[in-house]
């Protein structure tokens, strides 16, 4: 069995300390020792009160995700719990670190909890496609109520102890040695006459919330919008509701407990589980040892206050860093940092932020026309536009004024990093810190690794992309790097399928059906479809030698049809609105553009449409992953989820491959390569070897 729990007396107090490290999850060892750590303390007459607390950093960091599933051994966390309630001796959860999921739910059985000021509490299983399985939906809501616990539950995000005191998961907060108070607490509840106190027998708030169907509605509602496809929401919510409808505990339970089945024997759990895990694999760089040293951050420089670099510069003030933003001329840099101000406020007027927030915000951000002002910065964000001439110039002004030993870096979104590193004197101190729009809200950082970079410049700009709230993930310099490199393949299959029988709308449905928050045309009216079409222009690019999947959009914007920008692009979009309409008039262009490029329409299926689009990514994939521009399959998961809308009910796309078969894979692109050409359908080398050899993707992960 693993992991064991510590027993000792202190005086009239039994301590029971868990013991299975790094986070002390509820192994079969643990739970045992559980089971027989309070048997033994309630046979002592001598023991008046239980603590109960974790060895090391955590307190009891979940469920052990390796047992699901398995044949369990010993006695279930359910007899566990059981037992804990069933006892008269108060028992005290003294909450010394990280109390997740299956953790939160031992302190929720122990009658009183108190927590070191900064432990984390929270119920995160809704990330991996369950939900609280022990008795969680059930207890929660009888201590805090049904509509904090459905947003504690739904968003599964932690909550600082002084945050869950507030809340009433917690009864105290305790400075200094939590163990030691935690003992002085329990003696004082001894002296008080205080027996064991039972969650499950608190009534009160579930019973006001017996009659409030809106507090069920506004949950589903957000569940709607914020996690669109998700199968364990809905589950939640139904064991909040027997919670709050039933006057029976048990009856409760045993609904939470078939609708954790449910969730656990669902698909989607194995995907967010995969994706739970590759969230913490992609830090880890082979090559780059876990102690590599690391440059000292306390100041950024941003050059650049338009959209990505407004954005960029909120990142780093929102961390605690402070930044000085470059403009080209003083109103340009108002504009910029007016966006900025606004964007804050309207954070604040949402109730997300204060307005002293706000202001220490603000405060972090020193605004420049001058160059030379970034001279102080440890590291350097360039986010100017995508011209690589305009950045090599840049990088050589950079290198000019900045201090020796700080970074540059990159927001390129596919321009060779090793071509602006060249430009300077301190090749090895440039990377790619490859940013989404709008950064300030994207998770996903792309930090791209030229030729030249050192590992201590990676491991910075890796861990700088932790401190700003992001998933930062390893890319190669190549053009495009992950994700754009393998969107071009999507993007113009969509523009074939088109021209071939579908219309943008069927297009962008299949697509929205499978979870993605929008499809290629939205996403095109969104991005504004005159920037392909003004870039054509200016280099005199012929009306007969544009592409042939950008010749819609051009025709378009001939009509000045740009996209939301004026309210009419591939959609019609009403006054104040971002939801577009399609018109009968697309599909007329379409359809001429299909006859003069001589092209025969015919229906296309549902099916078709979702294998053309995805399976180009699938294969770039395997290119990338071949050529080591990304370094595991789940690297590129973790980039199409937090970059590209990429569902993560599936898992991602190298993980959604898998499940499709490789096989089934490969011999579409072939048939399709037949088709439609071998030029845009040639399989990789990597997809054909492991299709050979009865491997999947999940084989490289190492």
């Amino acid at each position: 069995m693993k992991g064991t729990v510590h027993y000792e007396v202190r005086g009239n107090v039994a301590l029971l300390t868990i013991d299975n490290p790094p986070v002390n999850p509820l192994s079969s060892g643990v739970r045992a020792g559980l089971d027989e750590g309070v048997k033994k303390a309630v046979a002592d007459d001598a023991v008046e009160a239980i603590v109960l607390t974790g060895a090391g950093r955590a307190f009891i960091a979940g469920a052990d995700i390796s047992e699901f599933g398995g044949e369990a051994k010993g006695p279930s966390l359910g007899d566990c719990l059981e037992l804990m309630e069933s006892t008269e001796k108060p028992i005290v959860a003294a909450i010394n670190g990280t109390a997740f999921g299956g953790g939160l739910e031992v302190a929720l059985c122990a009658g009183y909890r108190v927590a070191a000021p900064s432990a984390p509490v929270g119920l995160p299983e809704v990330k991996l496609g369950l939900l609280p399985g022990a008795g969680g939906t059930q207890r929660l809501p009888r201590l805090i109520g049904a509509e904090k616990a459905l947003n504690f539950i739904l968003t599964g995000n932690p909550c600082p102890a002084p945050e869950a005191k507030a809340l009433g998961i917690v009864d105290e907060v305790i400075e200094g040695d939590i163990v030691d108070g935690a003992i002085a607490y329990a003696r004082q509840l001894v002296a008080d006459g205080k027996a064991n106190r039972r969650v499950r027998d608190i009534t009160y708030k579930v019973e006001a919330d017996r009659d409030n169907d809106e507090i069920f509605a506004a949950a589903r509602k957000m569940a709607a919008s914020r996690m669109k496809g998700q199968f364990a929401p809905e589950m939640i919510i139904q064991c909040v509701e027997a919670a709050v409808n039933s006057d029976n505990f048990d009856a409760g339970l045993a609904i939470e407990r078939e609708r954790f089945t449910q969730c656990l024997n669902h698909p989607q759990r194995e995907a967010m589980i995969h994706i739970f895990f590759a969230e913490r694999e992609v830090a880890k760089i082979p090559d780059i040892p876990k102690d590599t040293q690391v440059h000292n951050v306390q100041t950024a420089g941003v050059v650049g206050c338009g959209t990505m670099g407004g954005g960029i510069t909120m990142c780093f003030a929102n961390a605690g860093i402070p930044v000085t933003v470059l403009e080209m001329d003083d109103k340009a840099l108002e504009r910029g940092l007016g966006v900025i101000k606004r964007n804050y406020d309207i954070q604040a007027s949402r109730g997300r932020m204060t307005t002293e927030e706000v202001d220490t915000r603000m405060g972090l951000i020193t605004g420049t026309t001058n160059m030379e002002d970034l001279g102080q910065a440890d590291v350097i964000v360039e986010a100017i536009y995508e011209n690589i001439d305009v950045k090599v110039e840049t990088f050589k002004k950079l290198d000019a004024v900045a201090k020796p030993g700080a970074m540059l870096a990159s927001n390129t979104s596919y321009l060779d990093i090793d071509k602006m590193a060249n430009a300077t004197s301190r090749p090895e101190l440039v990377c790619g810190m490859h940013f989404f729009s709008p950064a300030n809200i994207m998770r996903l950082l792309e930090v791209v690794r030229g030729s030249t970079a050192s590992k201590e410049t990676i491991a910075t700009a890796m861990q700088l992309g932790k401190r700003l709230n992001k998933i930062a993930v390893l890319a190669g310099n190549a053009d495009g790097f992950i994700g754009n490199r393998m969107l071009s393949g999507y993007t113009r299959q969509a523009g074939e399928i088109i021209l071939q029988g579908a219309t943008p709308y069927q297009v962008d449905s299949v697509i929205q059906g499978f979870g993605m928050p929008m499809g290629p045309f939205q996403m095109a009216d969104l991005v504004g479809l005159d920037l392909g079409w003004r870039a054509r222009k200016l280099n005199g690019v012929k009306p007969e030698d544009v592409p042939i999947t950008a010749r819609v959009a051009d025709k378009l914007c001939e009509l000045e049809r740009f996209g939301q920008k004026n309210g009419r692009g591939y959609y019609i979009y009403p006054e104040g609105s971002r939801a577009g309409q399609p018109d009968p008039e697309v599909v007329e262009i379409v359809e001429q553009t299909s006859a003069e490029l001589g092209i025969t329409r015919r229906e296309i299926s549902d099916e078709e449409v979702l294998k053309r689009c995805f399976y180009p990514l699938i294969n770039e994939g395997a290119r990338i992953l071949e050529e080591g521009i990304a370094i595991r399959p789940c690297d590129i998961d973790i980039v199409y989820i937090n970059g590209y809308g990429f569902p993560a009910t599936v898992g991602g796309p190298m993980f959604w491959a898998d499940k499709q078969g490789l096989d089934n894979i490969l011999a579409d692109i072939k048939r399709f390569g037949e088709e439609y050409g071998t030029d845009r359908w040639t399989p990789a080398p990597l997809l054909e070897k492991l299709v050979a050899e009865g491997k999947n993707f999940s084989s490289l992960q190492g």
